[in-house]
């Protein structure tokens, strides 16, 4: 199961977007940072310490996690972008790693490990001094 982003546990704050847009890019606050405490969510106790454990820069070490979205003009289009992205990053821990399986190499591919090694060797051993 999906596990969904509540939306009164994310904090959205308007700024000033960067970039060019004439004047009134001083006057406007269309960019938005999009705020997500992880500790104090609804998620489910294993997905939160999957998403902790990521190294993304957008994870501070509080806990929290900073989205700024600033690719379109209008500011409910950047809301709706920063809450996408913040979805697709806790689907991507959703799902637990599978676990790895030991195993052990084949009798053939140990013996033509060893036959090339073997063969290294001798190449090796031909290229030495020649005593008389």
């Amino acid at each position: 199961m999906r596990p969904v982003i509540q939306p009164h546990e994310v904090e959205f704050t308007a700024i000033r977007a960067q970039g060019a847009g004439g004047q009134n890019v001083n006057k406007v606050s269309n960019a938005v940072h999009l705020r997500f405490a992880v500790h104090g969510s609804s998620l489910p106790e294993a997905v939160q310490h999957r998403l902790l454990a990521l190294s993304d820069t957008r994870i501070t070490q509080d806990g929290v996690i900073v989205i700024k979205a600033q690719g379109s003009r209008s500011l409910e289009q950047n809301k709706a972008d920063a809450l996408a992205r913040l979805q697709a990053l806790v689907d991507s821990v959703a799902v637990p790693p599978r676990e790895r399986k030991a195993t052990r190499p084949t009798r053939a591919s140990q013996q033509r490990r060893l036959q090339g090694k073997a063969l290294r060797s001798a190449t090796k051993q031909g290229r030495s001094r020649v005593i008389d």
